[in-house]
C-alpha cells in the first residue's frame, strides 16, 4: 500500500529548478487569451485586445468586443435595409417621372393619335403612369423574390417617412434604428392628417425619442399613444373611416391547418369573443369533456360559422354547439382517385390552401353533395378543345385550368385561378383557339400589366415551360405549382 507523503515533506518544484505550477487564475487567463485569439480579437502583434479595462480581465474584455463587434454588424444591417427601402423609392418615383422604359412611348404625342378606347390625353397619361409604377413593382419583386404587396409597402413607408418624419428616417439611414421601429412609425404617420405639418412635426420628435430607448413592441404601445395626443381628428371621425377597412382572411399555416383573421370594430371583436369563451366554458363543464378551453373556442368558432349540426364530444374540430340553419358551405377539394381508394398516397388538396390529410379528404368526400370528375387522359364529360367560332370560357374548362393552373401565372402572384382572368396566350384576334393550351389565369392585375406594358410571356414550344420577360430584359421562369 503506497501512503502519499505529508505535505512538510513533499518537495517544492522550485527546488529542482522547475517553473512554479501556475495558479488557477494564470490558467485561466491564458485559455481566455487563446479562445479571443481564434476569434480574431486579440491584435496578435503586439498581443494586446483591441480595447481593454483596466478593471476587466482577458474574458470580459474578449466578451466587450464580441457586444460591440454585434452592435456594430447590427446598425450595419439596419443601414442596408434602409437603403433597400430607399433604392425601391427611388426606382418607383423614376418610373412614375418617365415612364417610356417600362410602357413605351407616349402615343398621344403623336397629332393623328386616337385612343380606342376612348380615353383623354389626361386619361392615358396618368393610366401610362400606373402601369408604369406596376411595372416597376413587378419587376422589383421578382428580382427580390418578394410578393408585390411588400415592395409597394416598403416604397410607400420610405415615402412617408422622408415627407413627415425626416428625423426618424435619418436615423433609420445611419443605423441606428430598427425595421421595426421604422416601419411602426411610417404606419402611425401615415394615419396623420394631410396637410398637417404641425402634427408630423411633433410625432416625428416623440417617435425618435422613444425609438432610440424602447424596443419594437414597447415602442409599438408608446408610439400609438403619442399618435393620439397629436391627432388633430376627433377618434369619432378615425373610427368611422377605419370601419371601412373591416375585412375576413385566411392564411394557410402547417399540417393542414389555416388561421381566420377578422378585422372588425372593437366592441363588435370583444362581443364574438365573448360569444365564444361563453360557448367554451359552458361545454369545459360537462362530464368528460377533455378539450382545452382554447380548443372549444376554436371548435365553437368553426361550428357558428360553418352551420355544422351539433357533434358528439369525441370529434376532433366539432364542439357539439347547436347553430342555427342547415345550409352548409361549399369547399373544392380535389382527390386522386386512387388516393380516394387507398392506393395511394398523394395528398388531396383544399382549393385556395392546398395540401390537406387522407383523412381529413375522405371526410369532405364523404360529406359531398356533388363531384366533378376530371381526368388528364381523356377528358370525359369536360370539352376542353372548343371549336374555333367560340370565345367564352365555358364553366367545364374554367374548372379544369383550376386545377392544372391553380393560380395566377406571373411569377410570384399567389392570387387563385378562381379570381383570375382566363387570358388568351395568342389572341383570339390573331387566330388563338379558346382551349388549355391557349389560356393562363392571369389575375387583373397582372392581365393589363401584360397587355399595357412591357412585361412579355412566352411558352417554351418544347418543354411547355413559360417565362416572363420584363421592361429591362431581365427572363423570369414562372412558379412551378403550389401543390
Amino acid at each position: 500500500m503506497v501512503v502519499p507523503a505529508s505535505a512538510t515533506d513533499r518537495s517544492d518544484p522550485t527546488d529542482v529548478g522547475c517553473a512554479p505550477w501556475p495558479d488557477d487564475d494564470v490558467v485561466q487567463a491564458d485559455a481566455d487569451a487563446a479562445w479571443a485569439i481564434d476569434l480574431g480579437l486579440v491584435d496578435l502583434v503586439n498581443g494586446a485586445f483591441p480595447s481593454t479595462d483596466p478593471g476587466h480581465g482577458p474574458a470580459e474584455d474578449a466578451l466587450a468586443c464580441l457586444l460591440e463587434r454585434l452592435e456594430d454588424r447590427s446598425r450595419e444591417r439596419h443601414r442596408a435595409t434602409a437603403a433597400e427601402y430607399d433604392l425601391i423609392f427611388q426606382v418607383i418615383a423614376d418610373a412614375s417621372a418617365d415612364p417610356d422604359p417600362w410602357v413605351g412611348p407616349d402615343p398621344t404625342l403623336d397629332r393623328l393619335w386616337s385612343d380606342p378606347r376612348g380615353r383623354t390625353v389626361t386619361a392615358v397619361r396618368r393610366d401610362r403612369i400606373d402601369m408604369a409604377e406596376r411595372a416597376a413593382v413587378a419587376e422589383i419583386a421578382v428580382r427580390l423574390r418578394v410578393a408585390e404587396q411588400t415592395v409597394r409597402a416598403r416604397a410607400a413607408h420610405a415615402g412617408i417617412l422622408r415627407n413627415r418624419c425626416p428625423r426618424v428616417w435619418a436615423a433609420f439611414v445611419d443605423g441606428r434604428l430598427s425595421e421595426r421601429h421604422a416601419v411602426e412609425t411610417a404606419r402611425l404617420a401615415a394615419s396623420l392628417p394631410d396637410g398637417d405639418p404641425g402634427a408630423w412635426a411633433a410625432f416625428d420628435d416623440g417617435a425618435l425619442d422613444r425609438a432610440l430607448r424602447l424596443s419594437p413592441a414597447r415602442f409599438a404601445t408608446s408610439a400609438r399613444v403619442l399618435r393620439e395626443r397629436v391627432h388633430s381628428e376627433s377618434i369619432q371621425e378615425r373610427h368611422r373611416r377605419a370601419r371601412d377597412e373591416r375585412g375576413v382572411w385566411l392564411t394557410p399555416d402547417l399540417d393542414g391547418m389555416a388561421t381566420v383573421t377578422a378585422y372588425l370594430p372593437a366592441d363588435r371583436a370583444a362581443a364574438a369573443l365573448t360569444r365564444l369563451d361563453h360557448a367554451a366554458r359552458h361545454l369545459a363543464a360537462v362530464d368528460g369533456e377533455e378539450r382545452t378551453l382554447a380548443q372549444l373556442r376554436a371548435d365553437a368558432f368553426a361550428d357558428l360559422l360553418t352551420g355544422t349540426d351539433p357533434a358528439p364530444r369525441s370529434t376532433p374540430g366539432r364542439s357539439g354547439v347547436a347553430v342555427g340553419g342547415t345550409n352548409r358551405p361549399g369547399v373544392v377539394i380535389t382527390i386522386p382517385a386512387l388516393t380516394l381508394l387507398g392506393a395511394d398516397t398523394t395528398p388531396a388538396t383544399i382549393d385556395g390552401y392546398g395540401p390537406v390529410d387522407l383523412d381529413t379528404a375522405r371526410r369532405l368526400a364523404g360529406e359531398a353533395s356533388s363531384w366533378i370528375r376530371l381526368l388528364t387522359h381523356p377528358v370525359t364529360g369536360a370539352p376542353l378543345a372548343l371549336d374555333r367560332t367560340v370565345y367564352r370560357v365555358t364553366a367545364a374548362l374554367r374548372r379544369w385550368l383550376g386545377v392544372t393552373s391553380p393560380t395566377c401565372a406571373f411569377p410570384g402572384c399567389g392570387r387563385p385561378a378562381r379570381e383570375c382572368d382566363l387570358d388568351h396566350r395568342r389572341a383570339w384576334s390573331k387566330g388563338g383557339t379558346t382551349d388549355a393550351d391557349n389560356l393562363e389565369p392571369e389575375c387583373r392585375h397582372h392581365h393589363r400589366m401584360r397587355h399595357e406594358t412591357r412585361w412579355t410571356p412566352a411558352r417554351d414550344p418544347d418543354t411547355g415551360d413559360l417565362t416572363w420577360t420584363s421592361p429591362l430584359g431581365a427572363r423570369i421562369d414562372a412558379d412551378p405549382p403550389p401543390f
